[in-house]
């Protein structure tokens, strides 16, 4: 049995009544109490995730504004100095794995660093020596109803009158009116957050299962910040931080939608401890890690957090790999395997395949065929900037890889399994992280965005955007690159005759209009045919 549980943060009701969040409360009061420079501060904690109050890195703001530190709105007053010197600096600070295989991993190692610290305070104050960090599962409660923050989230104190430290002002929710919930079902019918990425088996690469770049992300050195998002980084973990975060304008979103000021807002460690609880959940269902000794053993530059005896703390994905050998668990850690997936038969259907090809993918196990061939389709011709309400573009198709598709969707059977089709979303640089881009292909000249749910490809967040963006030593300004699975689009168009085309029309919009200030451009738009 491991000595620590954590548990849901909805607990009895979600407020100060569940005695978990109420000692979390006391535990980050008293770390918030502590310098900046002071490696077991909450703001410690937060710039090793990542920061914007050192003013000589590449990716302070220049001229000083927010996200900068020192424009956050209290509560919480976040210290803007003294700084930690150099050394410490470099070992510690802005280490988040993003757009990288180390995405999951990582963050474990975080969250035990901080449960450890929290547990030490905690239990200084009186509190339970068991003591761990409860988890916000939205997707949780019966008929789905933990979508909300939890009460405790919102309360301005704590019972005994005295300020609540897990109370945010710069917290704004899908609606930006202070109302915080993850906007999945049933809160959102067909809601943009949800947990598809579960039914992956592959944690990097693709199969006919498994869309690319995988459940965890593609094979990376130390990612900070920029590449591929994998598939579970992307939805739902990015749309949760832009959503709960938001924001009112370029100069004025919410702390959990950068990743240079997220760690500073309590919620981020309860999103994180849903992370690390569904990751657990998808390797309790049968799922690998990588077993790559590059995963194993980590980037170049080493994971490192500080404990509460002052010595570094390094770690590598290996160590923390597997649940069962660490010393916590969750109280809600069950996966049953579903049934056969329908998804091929789904699609034979669709095709037009005889019925008995139907029968055969719907009755047998899940098809997970690995790709022969992945070829280029087509690609825009440049850059496009998104403006206050989107953009629209026109990729020119390869006459001779669309007939390929063509013929691979036309003879469709359980084994000579159909292609599939990706739209990737290359180099999206900007300023503005809180943001959500629409994405759909091939809507009528003549139709809004919003009409037609058949053609949207997906939702994309911006998370981390910004920090992407800048050129230093530590990645080369690349942006975010995002892939988006568009089988059932080109499915339908085939079928209604429609794929014998010379182009794609592909629409991005933002789920609401820019703020003045805000920038976005996306380097390049491509289409992929994968073949199996």
């Amino acid at each position: 049995m491991p000595t620590y549980l954590r548990n849901n943060a909805w607990n009895n009701g979600g407020d100060f009544s569940n005695p978990d969040l109420l000692w979390y409360a006391n535990g980050v009061g008293r770390m918030m109490s502590r310098a900046l420079n002071d490696p077991s501060s909450w703001w410690f904690y937060a710039a090793i995730h990542g920061e914007y109050v050192n003013p000589n890195t590449a990716w302070y703001p220049s001229p000083p504004e927010f996200p900068g530190w020192g424009f956050i709105i209290s509560p919480p007053s976040v210290p803007t100095s003294p700084l930690p010197n150099q050394a410490t600096l470099n070992l510690y600070w802005n280490q988040c794995q993003h757009g990288s295989w180390y995405f999951f991993p990582w963050h474990r190692g975080y969250l035990m660093a901080l449960e450890a610290q929290l547990r030490q305070d905690i239990i200084s104050l009186g509190g339970p020596a068991n003591w761990a960090l409860p988890y916000w599962n939205y997707f949780g409660g019966n008929g789905g109803g933990q979508y909300e923050m939890p009460p405790a989230f919102a309360a301005q104190t704590l019972p005994d009158g005295s300020t609540n430290p897990l109370y945010v002002a710069m917290r704004y929710g899908p609606n930006a009116d202070g109302n915080i919930f993850v906007p999945c079902a049933p809160a959102v019918p067909n809601g943009p957050v949800n947990a598809d990425a579960m039914a992956n088996n592959l944690f990097t690469g693709t199969d006919s299962t498994t869309p690319p770049p995988g459940f965890g992300g593609p094979e990376s050195g130390f990612a900070h910040s920029g590449g591929t998002h994998g598939n579970f980084e992307s939805n739902p973990h990015d749309l949760v931080h832009v959503y709960v975060g938001w924001g009112i304008s370029d100069t004025n979103y919410g702390l959990m939608a950068d990743p240079g000021t997220a760690a500073l807002d309590p919620i981020f460690y309860l999103h994180h401890g849903n992370i690390d609880r569904m990751w657990a959940v998808w390797n309790a269902s049968g799922n690998s890690n990588p077993t790559d000794r590059n995963w194993l053993n980590g980037p170049a530059r080493q994971f490192v957090m500080p404990t509460p005896g002052g010595q570094p703390w390094r770690y590598t994905p290996g160590q923390v790999a597997n649940l069962s050998s660490l010393d916590y668990s969750y109280q809600e850690l069950t996966a049953e395997p579903g049934p056969p997936s329908p998804i091929l038969a789904q699609r034979l259907a669709m095709l037009g395949a005889p019925a008995g090809e139907q029968e055969k993918a719907r009755s047998g196990p899940a098809t997970r065929a690995m790709p022969r061939q992945t070829e280029l389709l087509g690609a825009s011709a440049g850059p496009l900037l998104i403006g206050e309400r989107g953009t629209q573009t026109s990729i020119r198709l390869d006459t001779g890889v669309r007939r390929k598709a063509v013929a691979s969707l036309a003879s469709a059977t359980a084994t000579a399994l159909p292609d599939k089709a990706f739209l990737k979303l290359e180099n999206v640089r900007g300023n503005f992280d809180a943001t959500v881009l629409d994405v759909y292909a091939n809507l009528p000249h003549d139709e809004q965005p919003d009409d037609d749910g058949r053609l949207l490809a997906g939702h994309v967040a911006l998370f981390g955007e910004r920090r992407s963006t800048v050129r230093d030593g530590q990645h080369a300004g690349e942006g975010l690159n995002f892939i988006l699975d568009i089988t059932p689009i080109i499915d339908r168009l085939h079928v209604e005759n429609a794929l014998d085309r010379d182009s794609l029309q592909v629409n991005i919009s933002p789920n609401r209009p820019l703020p003045a200030g805000a920038e976005i451009q996306v380097g390049r738009i491509s289409v992929y045919r994968q073949a199996f």
